[in-house]
């Protein structure tokens, strides 16, 4: 009896220890690393040169250079420097998106209580493999009787790209 009960005892004993406690897989690990999204701004937004009316009106700029008055006069023979704002995107072809304010104020120069207001921000993006060009158009709103004078804003207003 005494081997039977040795017996049984070893063999419990012994199926303890080969019984699995624990199990382990190897996992592999990867990590792509892109470069940051960059942008350079190469061209100024500019209206040009408006006529100032008896009511009020704007200028539209589209992002392809094109302007349309509506309540105000535009001159075809003095348009002044015309251009839609331009900046380089580098993106190594990843999809992001462009954030433009909701307004911005511009100051006339020999009189900073006299503003314009440019809002209504269009993009148009000329697409690349790992860099676009985007041209920026917007519309400037003028007053009746608006002060003739340069009208500026040093601070620039932000155009911000961001990884989707």
């Amino acid at each position: 009896m005494k081997n039977y009960f040795f017996i049984l005892i070893t063999s419990l004993f012994g199926f303890c220890i080969s019984a699995q406690n624990s199990a382990s897989a190897t996992v592999n690990s990867r990590a792509t690393v892109i470069d940051p999204i960059k942008i350079d701004k190469t061209v100024d937004l500019d209206f040009g040169n408006v006529i100032s009316a008896y009511n009020p009106g704007r200028v539209i700029l589209s992002p392809d250079g094109s302007r349309v008055a509506y309540g105000v006069q535009i001159s075809n023979s003095i348009p002044g420097n015309v251009n839609p704002a331009e900046a380089v995107v580098t993106h190594g072809n990843n999809n992001y998106a462009i954030t433009l304010p909701e307004q911005f104020t511009l100051y006339n120069q020999n009189n900073p209580n006299q503003i314009l207001i440019i809002d209504r921000f269009t993009v148009l993006p000329e697409e690349g493999n790992i860099l676009d060009v985007i041209k920026i158009g917007a519309t400037l709103n003028l007053e009746a009787n608006q002060l003739s004078g340069f009208y500026t804003n040093s601070s620039g207003f932000n155009v911000t790209v961001s990884y989707n």
